[in-house]
């Protein structure tokens, strides 16, 4: 299992051109492409605990990939 970062953008409810990208950590064994296809229940349960936003994108990133654009 690999750690990979899974980066969601999300848009309020009431405000649909006010969205912004959010970041969880998870496990995945396989590609970034195997990761985000799997990401649903990761998305579901956040959705569930922000049920003021909308999931609208996401796309799944190795860490170090991200630290390297800071």
């Amino acid at each position: 299992m690999d750690i990979v970062d899974l980066i969601l953008l999300a848009c309020t409810v009431a405000d649909p051109s006010a969205c912004h990208e959010y970041r969880m950590t998870v496990q995945s064994s396989g590609s970034l492409q195997t990761c985000a296809m799997q990401a649903e229940p990761y998305l579901a349960q956040w959705a569930e605990e922000h049920p003021g936003y909308r999931v609208t994108r996401w796309r799944c990133v190795w860490p170090e990939q991200e630290q390297e654009k800071m």
